[in-house]
C-alpha cells in the first residue's frame, strides 16, 4: 500500500489550481493582444474589408469597435458579442449595425426584383441576356449614346439602379464595377448630324442597335428600355421604365450616362464658352444664355426648334404671348391667351403654337 502525505497532496492541488488560473489569464491576455492588433490595424486602415470573425472583448473602447464596424462587415459572432455588451456607446453602435444590415437586406430584395426577367430567361436556358438603354434624348447638344450589357448567369451587383437616381460619384463607381463584372459591354452612338437628319427618336434606336452590335458576345435575348430595335435577328422585349425596374437595363443606363458625360466633358475643352462640362448639353439657364450670346456651335442639334426660339428667330407675336405667360397668370388671363391663340394663331408656325399650348397647359396645372 502506498501512503500519501496529505499536506503535500494539498499543496500540489493548490499549485495546480493556481497554474490553471494563470494559464487562463495568459490565454485571455493573448487573445486581447491579438484582437487589439486587429483593431489597431483597422484603425490604421491596413486591415482588409472582409468578414471579421474574432470575438470582441469588452476591453475594447467604443472608438475601436466603431472603427471595426465601419471598415468591415459584421459577422454573426461579432453581432452576438455586441448585443451582450451593456455600454451605452455599444448600444448606439449596435443600432447602427442593425440599420445597416436591414438596409442590406432591402437592397438584396430590390436587386432580386430587378433580376426577375433575367432569371426567368436563365431558367429557360437563355444564357446571354443583354440589357439595352440610351441617354441624351433631351439635350440641345451632343450625340445620343446607348449601351448594351450582358452579365453571367446568376451574377448581380448591389447598387445598380436607374442612372438618373444616382449621384455622379456613385454612377462612376458602379460603371467601373459593371465593366469589371459584366461578361460583355457594347457602346453605340448617333452623331448630331444623324440626329438632325433622321430625328432624335430614330437616332436613339440607331445608337441602341450599334451598342448591341458592339457586344463581344452574341446576345440570345434583348431587354430594351421602352423600344423595339429593328433589323436585329434577336428576340427582344421592350420594358416600360426598364431602367428603373430591370437590372440589365439599369446597368446599361449607367454605362451610357457615364460614357456620354465623359464625352461632353472632353468636348468642353473645344467649346469652353458653352459650359458643356457642367450641364452636358442640357437646356440649363447657363446653356441657354450661352446660346443667346454665342449662337449654336457644330455640337448643337439644329433640328431642335428651341434653338430658334432662344435666338429670337420666332415671330414677335409668339414672344408677346410667351411674355404674358411668364410667372403664374390668373385663370381668366390664361383663358384669354388661349382664345387669342385659337383666333389669331394663324400667323404662328406649328412649333410656336405647340410651345404656347404647352406653356398654357403647364400654367393651368399649377392653378
Amino acid at each position: 500500500m502506498v501512503r500519501v502525505d496529505c499536506s503535500e497532496h494539498q499543496h500540489f492541488a493548490e499549485f495546480a489550481a493556481k497554474e490553471k488560473v494563470l494559464r487562463q489569464e495568459l490565454n485571455r491576455r493573448s487573445t486581447v493582444r491579438r484582437d487589439t492588433a486587429m483593431v489597431r490595424a483597422v484603425v490604421n486602415s491596413s486591415y482588409p474589408a472582409k468578414p471579421l470573425m474574432a470575438f470582441i472583448p469588452k476591453d475594447f473602447t467604443i472608438e475601436q469597435l466603431r472603427a471595426v464596424v465601419q471598415r468591415g462587415r459584421v459577422s454573426a459572432q461579432m453581432l452576438s458579442a455586441l448585443r451582450r455588451d451593456e455600454r451605452q456607446g455599444v448600444r448606439v453602435l449596435l443600432a447602427q449595425v442593425e440599420r445597416q444590415r436591414a438596409a442590406e437586406r432591402r437592397e438584396r430584395r430590390r436587386i432580386d426584383r430587378m433580376l426577375s426577367r433575367e432569371r426567368a430567361l436563365w431558367r429557360r436556358g437563355v444564357r446571354y441576356v443583354a440589357g439595352v438603354d440610351e441617354v441624351g434624348v433631351g439635350p440641345l447638344a451632343g450625340p445620343v449614346v446607348a449601351a448594351a450589357v450582358i452579365f453571367d448567369v446568376g451574377d448581380s451587383l448591389a447598387g445598380v439602379d436607374d442612372s438618373k437616381r444616382l449621384d455622379p460619384d456613385a454612377r462612376k463607381d458602379l460603371a467601373a464595377a459593371i465593366r469589371e463584372r459584366a461578361a460583355g459591354v457594347g457602346i453605340g452612338c448617333a452623331t448630331v448630324e444623324e440626329i438632325d437628319r433622321i430625328n432624335i427618336y430614330r437616332a436613339g434606336v440607331l445608337a441602341m442597335r450599334r451598342a448591341v452590335e458592339a457586344l463581344p458576345l452574341a446576345p440570345q435575348h434583348l431587354l430594351v428600355d421602352a423600344r423595339i430595335i429593328p433589323d436585329l435577328p434577336v428576340p427582344q422585349r421592350p420594358i416600360i421604365r426598364g431602367d428603373a425596374t430591370c437590372f440589365s437595363i439599369a446597368a446599361a443606363s449607367i454605362l451610357a450616362k457615364t460614357y456620354r458625360d465623359e464625352l461632353m466633358v472632353n468636348l468642353d475643352r473645344r467649346y469652353p464658352q458653352y459650359g458643356f462640362r457642367r450641364h452636358k448639353g442640357y437646356a440649363t439657364a447657363e446653356h441657354q444664355a450661352a446660346i443667346r450670346r454665342y449662337g449654336p456651335c457644330e455640337l448643337h442639334r439644329r433640328s431642335y426648334t428651341f434653338l430658334r426660339e432662344l435666338r429670337g428667330q420666332y415671330s414677335p407675336h409668339f414672344y408677346e404671348l410667351k411674355e404674358r405667360l411668364t410667372g403664374l397668370p390668373a385663370a381668366a388671363e390664361l383663358r384669354a391667351i388661349e382664345r387669342e391663340l385659337e383666333t389669331h394663331g394663324a400667323g404662328l408656325n406649328g412649333a410656336e403654337r405647340k410651345k404656347l399650348r404647352l406653356l398654357i397647359a403647364r400654367r393651368t396645372a399649377l392653378l
